[in-house]
């Protein structure tokens, strides 16, 4: 078989050197005998109102393509070491470790030749001497242009593979082994999935292929079969027909260029009902924060929204910077494109939830700020590379414009496969930049004032209303009303504010929006324009550190949409936003003794799955 996969479609073609401050007190080298060991973790007893468990579904290994030529050789069975709170290697020589441990993950290694690099590991420079041998003894020009020129010159057009698909059958049931070796119900739950990697004219089509239990197919469907999402959907609609259950997360619409979640489909035809129904069955959510940046909306989307901006990465992964076009890249415009097409044609093809994941290619969630190791070995895996100092990348939306997120947050029954796969079938999902935020979100109609702060909130929620990703029922009332509740990670920064936001659908048929803020913290108000004043930010950058003393530990809040209007579609929100803490930046540039790059801080947040109100067709 031949190797004509665009593997490296988005790699620079030229690099230059420039001081290395790479040294081993940055990263001491790892040393197995010394790993901590994975400390026990309880189980959680099942819970009819639904607990909320943290997990990551998106994670790549050696037996990725990219990964691999990279410079990473972990395997499967290290991403869910890591995932459970021990430590491995870095691509780069150095032990990693999360936190905190997840309660959930998967593998989703590329689909397109599955291990085929890793089994074939050809003579290139990486493969005789590591990336930590480079970056601690190496010249800049040597360890770095003398690498990226012997792989830009491996040809894999040029070689021939006749074995590729029994390699890449192998590299699955390698995938299926650790899964099942790493599932432990009521515990931990590992998920079998895979990445289907379709990239036509460099825009991000990719998606996450996630399987509730063993029953799955004998190899992955790949973008070397079709590049058209519907080929995808049509190959996971058999595969439920012969008793699999599975579904897909679309990822990255920021670099999608307007493809994700575009008004026609793949190639250029019409959306129909069918079209809506294949697609939300297909994907009932969506990953909006990872390394590669946020897709919730871009600033061009949503000018009057002042929290708009936040992690933009919004290039092409491209070997040239082609801005990446927003409209139909972010999931806030998708979901209100889906209720314009619910207004104008009676179908809504966008109506998914939300998650996060990280989209690592170190076997590992690299999503705190203060613990940040990133993506790929070669292109960030040292603080000196990651800010230019070890080598320069001068095509700078790498290494430094990448981000440290995000989770995936779901309210399921139990922690096991059964549970937390139906959960997000049914949109009960939220996405965090990286903290633990806790977010609940119910839309109903009549709710008293003081729910949230009810023994039984939950329960008196869901007696009238919906929790996120639903429905609203039937009005009982002239306006919804919401029900919503955070608190702060306790590992993380207080809480600025809890806000709303809003699409509706004019009579004209155009989609509008609108954020509201629903509950502050330190006791602000706005003013006569409805402008709230900042939180404020006590980050000190020299020092990479910030303090609590602003912000709350806790909000909530009962709102009523006071421009509500039975007749149109309409969809809600909600989003919490903490206080500003350092970026992952702060703490390289203060490990290296360099002053950090803007911004110093970001606000990190949460978001979750909407609520959505169809009209009924006598309104």
């Amino acid at each position: 078989m031949n190797l004509s996969w665009r593997v490296l479609w988005w790699l620079p073609l030229v690099i230059s050197g420039c001081s290395r401050v790479d040294d081993p007190g940055l990263f001491p080298a790892f040393a197995p005998d010394s790993a901590r060991p994975i400390a026990d973790k309880p189980l959680v007893a099942a819970d009819p109102e639904r607990n909320l468990f943290w997990g990551d579904l998106h994670i790549h290994t050696s037996l990725s393509t990219d990964a691999f030529t990279m410079g990473v050789r972990s395997v499967p069975d290290d991403a869910y070491i890591f995932a459970k709170g021990g430590e491995i290697e870095h691509g780069a020589g150095y032990g990693i470790r999360i936190a905190r441990p997840l309660d959930f993950a998967v593998v989703t290694d590329h689909s397109e030749y599955l291990g085929v690099m890793r089994s074939l590991n050809p003579d290139l420079p990486l493969s005789r001497r590591s990336l930590r041998t480079r970056l601690l003894n190496d010249s800049p020009l040597r360890n770095t242009i003398a690498y990226l020129r012997s792989v830009l010159g491996f040809d894999l057009k040029s070689v021939e593979v006749d074995n590729a698909a029994e390699i890449s059958r192998g590299a699955w049931q390698e995938v299926i082994d650790s899964a099942e070796r790493h599932n432990d119900p009521g515990r931990f739950t590992s998920f079998i999935g895979y990445e289907w990697s379709s990239m036509p004219e460099s825009r991000n089509l990719h998606r996450n292929v996630i399987y509730r239990g063993t029953e799955v197919p004998e190899l992955p469907f790949s973008s070397l079969d079709s590049e058209d999402p519907r080929d995808l959907w049509s190959a996971l609609e058999e595969q439920r027909e012969s008793g699999m259950q599975v579904f897909a997360i679309p990822h990255n619409g920021n670099v999608s260029g307007g493809l994700m979640y575009d008004r026609v489909a793949y190639d250029g035809s019409a959306f129909n009902a069918r079209y809506a129904e294949r697609r939300m069955e297909n994907e009932p959510v969506s990953e909006i924060f990872q390394v590669k940046g946020s897709s919730e909306t871009h600033p061009d989307i949503s000018p009057e929204d002042e929290f708009a901006g936040f992690e933009i990465y919004d290039q092409l992964l491209a070997s040239k910077v082609i801005f990446a076009e927003p409209e139909g890249s972010y999931s806030r415009d998708a979901l209100r494109t889906g209720i314009e097409f619910a207004h104008s044609e009676g179908f809504n093809p966008y109506r998914f939830g939300v998650i996060g994941s990280s989209d690592s290619h170190n076997a590992s969630s690299p999503v705190d700020e203060n613990n940040y190791h990133g993506k790929l070995p070669l292109l960030d895996g040292s603080a000196g590379i990651r800010l230019g100092k070890s080598y320069l990348l001068p095509d700078e939306r790498l290494g430094k414009h990448w981000s440290a997120a995000g989770l995936a947050a779901v309210w399921a029954e139990q922690n096991t496969r059964a549970s937390l796969f139906d959960a997000m079938r049914r949109k009960e999902t939220y996405a965090t930049s990286g903290p633990r935020i806790s977010l609940r979100f119910f839309g109903g109609w009549n709710y008293p004032s003081d729910l949230p702060r009810q023994v039984n909130r939950v329960a008196l929620a869901e007696q009238s209303g919906v929790p996120m990703g639903g429905d609203l029922p039937a009005p009982s009332a002239t306006a919804p009303s919401f029900a919503v509740w955070a608190a702060k990670d306790p590992e993380s920064g207080n809480l600025d504010r809890i806000q709303i936001i809003k699409g509706w659908v004019s009579d004209d048929g155009v989609s509008h929006e609108k954020v509201f803020d629903v509950a502050l913290s330190d006791e602000r108000r706005p003013d006569e324009y409805g402008r709230v004043p900042p939180v404020g930010n006590t980050v000190d950058v020299p020092s990479a550190s910030y303090s609590n003393s602003i912000g709350a530990t806790q909000l909530m809040a009962v709102w009523v949409d006071p421009e509500f209007d039975l007749r149109q579609q309409a969809f809600y929100y909600a989003r919490v936003i903490e206080i500003p803490t350092p970026r992952w930046t702060t703490f390289d540039a203060k490990a290296l003794g360099i002053t950090a790059p803007e911004p110093a801080s970001i606000q990190e947040r949460a978001v979750s799955s909407a609520i959505w109100y169809q009209p009924r067709a006598s309104y």
